[in-house]
């Protein structure tokens, strides 16, 4: 729990790192090079995520139970993950490069557009090689790749780029960022690990890993459809330049959501050494804080980003401000999918195949969802921008079954309740409501950003931490490092005993 606590402080540090250092980007993508040009990006890049995520066969995930149950170095385990996804990935660039209109159905493929492939093995092994690290409960690797490096590498290259060649400059960009995220990674593994002595490529073993963790790469690639889904749905209905607010809208919504899915690699390899051991309760405990915990921080910057939206959508210029309901539907939708993705970082270890069911359903509806709305709002012939929000709706809504059917599933497998949520959430919710409220009628544009964010977020939070937080919410954000070193220790300690008494065994 204490290496958890850590993890979440050094999680909400990320999230400022990249809120930072993503906002000049948009800026820069919605200002220089537009809303057309930006969905043309947007879409490009979801097939070439898409192609990443099923490249890496669920080891982001699935890494953290190999290395647990390892019978060779861990270096091993680890080269032995980044050969799966090499070949994984090296199918799906050559499909890519050779049909890139798989990554521009409307429009010409020109210019360095074929080069955006490359970036689906940077993807798969930035992800493979940060969950490594996590296993050795190092998460500043991933602030560091993720909130740092690859950030600020794509705002730098797109804005230098934009002398260059507009038609160019986000494809570009993006290729340098997932480059040097992936460098930023590589350098601290090989580090920890070291280089994996007597390591000889297994190509047996690979598709041996590839089979098991099919139910786990299916997940995956569900859960990151369900992110991106909408997006694909309103790029079939809607022009380009309402994808590109939507895109916008998006990325401002999953910042906060950065907050769950960096949890993973810190509590993926704490839920499969307990259930190793067969001690479900700790789970289920384990559960229940990072729940609380993400669903708190998530609820507070909804707020924060969602009541002055329209200021917000604003910075990237005047004509995505048709975003802003977008927006706040976005964010809900990110508060209402934690209590799914943290049950889910359990489920996968304790019902993979029932988890995958509901993912699966899930999808479905949010694909059914977002088409009708687009569709009935057209026939209705409501404006273009009200039709936009029909995705982000359709997605609140299967997130919410999401998150009530894979809770309710994982309190019957481990017996005890998992639900994060506290009734001082609602008391806090309130402050920031009427804070909110004040700033939105009260102050311009301008001032709503510079004095309103910060006012909606200390209302939020004071009342959190006077009437919410208990004595081991406190302690465990007070834990200093050394006691994380001590406990860490303990628990390797405890771990090499283990192993010894299998060995004997």
């Amino acid at each position: 729990m204490a290496t958890l606590a850590r993890g979440g402080r050094l999680n909400v540090f990320g999230f400022v790192l990249r809120l930072a250092a993503r906002l000049p980007f948009l800026f820069i993508a919605g200002r220089i090079y537009g809303a057309e040009s930006l969905g043309r990006f947007a879409y490009a890049v979801l097939t070439v995520e898409f192609a990443a995520q099923i490249a890496a066969l669920g080891l982001r995930r699935g890494l953290a139970q190999l290395l647990a149950n390892a019978r060779k170095p861990e270096a091993c385990i680890v080269a032995d993950a980044m050969l799966v996804a090499a070949i994984g990935s090296a199918i799906g660039m050559a499909i890519l490069f050779a049909f890139p209109k798989a990554m521009y159905p409307t429009t010409q493929v020109h210019g360095m557009d074929r080069w955006l492939a490359i970036t689906v093995l940077a993807i798969a092994w930035t992800d493979i090689a940060l969950a490594a690290l996590a296993y050795q409960h190092d998460v500043g690797a991933t602030v560091r790749a993720r909130s740092i490096v690859e950030p600020w590498t794509i705002s730098i290259v797109a804005f230098a780029w934009s002398y260059v060649s507009l038609n160019d400059g986000l494809i570009v960009s993006y290729v340098f960022s997932m480059v040097a995220a992936l460098v930023a990674a590589l350098i601290p593994l090989v580090r920890c690990y070291g280089i994996p002595h007597g390591w000889k490529p297994d190509l047996r073993l690979a598709w041996g890993t590839s089979v098991r963790n099919a139910p786990l790469a299916a997940a995956d690639a569900v859960e990151w459809a369900s992110r991106r889904i909408d997006l694909a749905a309103l790029g079939a209905f809607m022009p380009a330049s309402f994808v590109g607010i939507y895109y916008v809208a998006q990325q401002v919504a999953t910042l906060p959501a950065k907050l769950k899915t960096s949890f993973e690699p810190v509590l993926g390899p704490a839920i499969a050494r307990k259930i190793a051991v067969g001690d479900r309760d700790s789970v289920a405990k384990q559960l229940r804080q990072v729940t609380y915990w993400i669903i708190a921080a998530q609820l507070g910057i909804a707020l924060a980003l969602g009541i002055p939206g329209r200021a917000v959508m604003g910075l990237v210029g005047s004509g995505f401000t048709g975003g802003t309901a977008t927006l706040g539907f976005l964010l809900a939708a990110e508060v209402i999918a934690a209590a799914a993705v943290v049950s889910e970082a359990a489920l996968i270890y304790v019902a993979r195949k029932r988890n995958m069911l509901i993912s699966l359903v899930m999808l479905a509806l949010e694909a059914g969802l977002a088409t009708a709305l687009i569709l009935i709002m057209k026939d209705e012939g409501l404006p273009q921008a009200f039709q936009a929000t029909g995705p982000a709706i359709g997605l609140c809504v299967a997130l919410g079954f999401a998150s009530i059917t894979k809770s309710w599933l994982l309190k019957k497998q481990l017996g005890a309740p998992v639900s994060g949520w506290r009734w001082d959430l609602a008391w806090a919710t309130g402050s920031g409501l009427i804070a909110g409220g004040v700033v939105r009628w009260l102050l311009p544009e301008t001032w709503q950003l510079v004095v309103g964010v910060p006012l909606i977020l200390v209302a939020f939070f004071a009342v959190l931490w006077t009437k919410g937080f208990g004595p081991e919410d406190r302690e465990l954000f007070r834990m200093k490092k050394s006691e994380v070193r001590e406990l860490r220790e303990a628990e390797e300690a405890a771990e090499a005993r283990d192993q010894i008494q299998d060995d004997i065994v």
